[in-house]
């Protein structure tokens, strides 16, 4: 007999993590299981080894809203935040309900019994479990591979080449001459923990500048308000200090971009070399958070630029050569080892392709409803971080919803909801607002956002909070019906 639970979450990263505890508090009648692909929970924390692994957002809204991190440490490393999450888990019996190697291949969705059927392979083995509802939580990219162009002569380089989504753990480094393909969030990341660890000089090789802000790493406001409140009232208070700090740089930026440009420049050039190019290596074409603006703690970057320690070179690549890569511009840059941090591939639902009743469902002709529900598929939520805040706000949100979602459907005797396209009263537009290439390369396979609420993706916490912490869930989009439940078979 097939196994059959309440709620089944994909994924134990953030994002499930998140989902399980809500649902434990919230729906606590609900039985649940999270299915992990990979051996461990954390997902992006567990996956990436490269080092100097750390999150561009602070860690009062990467943490969660019911576990309290009071650490004038805002920016963490990987390793700090895959011991918060553990614990998070641990403490609130989360990983009980956690199941690892379990790789969901298939996903179909039947009318005629009105639950979902997905099917699970782990060692080597298929079998079947059911469920009423499924919260996708699996992350945005493909955790096989990475995105790595072609390079003329890759095979002609004698060192190494690593990709820091494969980054080797035995990988020697010791005053070897680097050079880092890339100016994302990785790059940044991992140049100055490479010469911290001992490497020789590196170079950061972009085809064109990122924005990038020169912020400290600790925040003096935690320990100021821990004196005077009490635990959880202090985190609350450091939270929403940082909410609202990040929202209105986020505003603007994009309201005064010439001003926020600005600023970011007179924090990078304090603590570069006077003679240093700015306009050609750290001015984007694009305005600011067109793309991801990177985070520098404390100008770590800059500062080893500064020292001779690292540089930027701007221009495009010819091809490798067996001593490293000759540029466009006719000079060669040598290397020891070649580091690809050409960015990630883009794959929503862990390249899960649910199906209903049988037949493939295709998802670009969907169109998004709150940014966590698609068009004519019933019974599914996805959780789809911010990309201008942290992931776990917009994850907790999710949360809450699914979670008012379930309990009205109890409530009122429903066992299927379903978001209904609204056609032509509602223009279609991308699914975000947001120009990286992982985005562009993959916009094609994406369902679509629309023209107006609920519809339209926004990238704004509080926005989404009106939206979708207190709207109404028995709005006119959302189609409840009743059918005949399935009978839940004993796990």
């Amino acid at each position: 007999m097939t196994e059959f639970v309440d709620v089944i979450i994909v994924g134990a990263g953030i994002s499930g993590i998140s989902a399980a505890w809500h649902l434990q508090q919230r729906c606590p009648d609900k039985s649940y299981v999270i299915l992990e692909r990979r051996d461990n929970l954390g997902g992006t924390w567990d996956l990436f080894k490269y080092p100097g692994l750390r999150s561009d957002s602070d860690m009062y809204t990467l943490g969660f809203r019911f576990k309290p991190y009071l650490s004038e440490q805002a920016i963490a490393e990987g390793p700090s935040i895959l011991n918060y999450l553990k614990e998070a888990a641990a403490e609130n019996g989360i990983d009980k309900h956690m199941r690892f190697g379990q790789n969901v291949v298939a996903a179909d969705w039947s009318d005629a019994d009105n639950r979902w059927t997905l099917r699970v392979e782990a060692d080597g083995q298929q079998r079947e479990i059911a469920c009423s509802f499924v919260i996708g939580c699996t992350g945005y990219y493909n955790y096989d591979e990475g995105y790595l162009p072609e390079f003329a002569g890759a095979d002609d380089f004698e060192g190494q080449i690593v990709h820091p989504q494969h980054w080797p753990e035995d990988l020697d480094y010791q005053g070897k001459k680097i050079v880092v393909i890339g100016s994302g969030a990785t790059a940044v990341t991992l140049i100055p923990a490479l010469i911290a660890s001992g490497s020789g000089h590196v170079t950061m090789l972009q085809r064109s500048p990122t924005y990038i802000a020169a912020m400290p790493d600790k925040d003096p406001f935690v320990a100021k308000v821990s004196k005077v409140l009490p635990e959880k009232a202090a985190y609350a208070a450091t939270r929403w200090k940082a909410i609202i700090q990040a929202t209105v740089q986020y505003q603007i930026a994009r309201k005064f971009p010439n001003f926020f440009k600005n600023a970011l420049r007179k924090m990078g050039e304090r603590r570069l070399p006077e003679d240093f190019d700015w306009d050609k290596h750290f001015t984007p074409t694009y305005k600011p958070w067109d793309q991801r603006v990177c985070l520098a703690p404390n100008g770590d970057l800059f500062k080893a630029i500064r020292k001779g320690k690292a540089d930027v070179v701007t221009d495009t690549i010819d091809r490798f050569t067996t001593t490293g890569i000759k540029l466009t511009s006719g000079e060669e840059l040598h290397a020891d080892i070649i580091v690809t941090a050409t960015g990630l591939n883009m794959q929503l639902l862990g390249g899960l392709e649910p199906t209903k009743n049988g037949e493939p469902i295709d998802l670009p002709s969907l169109m998004t409803y709150k940014g966590c529900m698609f068009s004519g598929i019933p019974n599914f939520v996805m959780t789809f971080g911010y990309t201008n805040a942290s992931w776990t706000l917009k994850a907790d949100l999710v949360s809450e919803f699914t979670c008012r979602l379930l309990n009205y459907m109890d409530d009122n005797g429903f066992d299927r909801v379903e978001p209904q396209h609204p056609g032509d009263a509602v223009d279609e537009m991308p699914f975000m607002d947001f120009s990286p290439g992982y985005f562009k390369r993959a916009e094609h396979l994406l369902p679509k956002s629309g023209s107006r609420a609920p519809w339209r993706l926004k990238q704004n916490y509080l926005f989404d909070m009106r939206m979708i912490r207190y709207g109404k869930v028995d709005e006119e989009s959302l189609h409840f019906t009743k059918h005949r439940a399935p009978v839940a078979a004993s796990v």
